[in-house]
């Protein structure tokens, strides 16, 4: 074979493996709602609890595919405050009943015995009395403020 001849291989098996790599790329989409939680055996995010209480679980799903599971919706507050992650997706199980409300359906409840004391709980945004989103990621901030002082 000539000097050529394996240059050309060498070309085609480059442009080969090039293809694959982007298949496999395209094949790793992001996920379409939320991901199953093996409960008790799952650890938080942010403070490495077992995710045990589905009452308070939450899930953020990053951009690059990374998906976390939050054993308090005010862990997943201070994950975003403290590591500013590009969000794909926000999930928070309802405190009432076995459904998960997305970032944007979600308002918060207060409610006894949240697994690290943030005492907040997902229900819809419409409930009589709900705080939004950003007014329940500002009191999990203050009390982080708190806790530390």
């Amino acid at each position: 074979m000539s000097g050529w001849g394996k240059i050309g291989w060498a070309a085609a098996a480059g442009v080969a493996a090039a293809g694959v790599i982007i298949l496999v790329l395209r094949a790793q989409s992001l996920p379409e709602g939320v991901r199953p939680i093996v409960w008790d055996k799952e650890v938080c995010g942010e403070c490495a609890m077992a995710v045990s209480d589905p009452r308070f679980a939450a899930q953020l799903q990053r951009v690059d595919g990374v998906v976390l599971n939050f054993d308090d919706p005010g862990c997943l507050f201070r994950y975003l405050t403290d590591h500013d992650p590009e969000v794909h997706a926000l999930y928070f199980h309802r405190l009432e009943g076995d459904e998960w409300l997305t970032g944007d359906q979600v308002g918060f409840a207060p409610a006894a015995g949240s697994p690290m004391g943030y005492g907040l709980g997902a229900v819809p945004r419409d409930t009589p009395d709900a705080i939004s989103f950003d007014e329940a990621m500002e009191k999990s901030r203050r009390k982080d403020e708190e806790d530390h002082s």
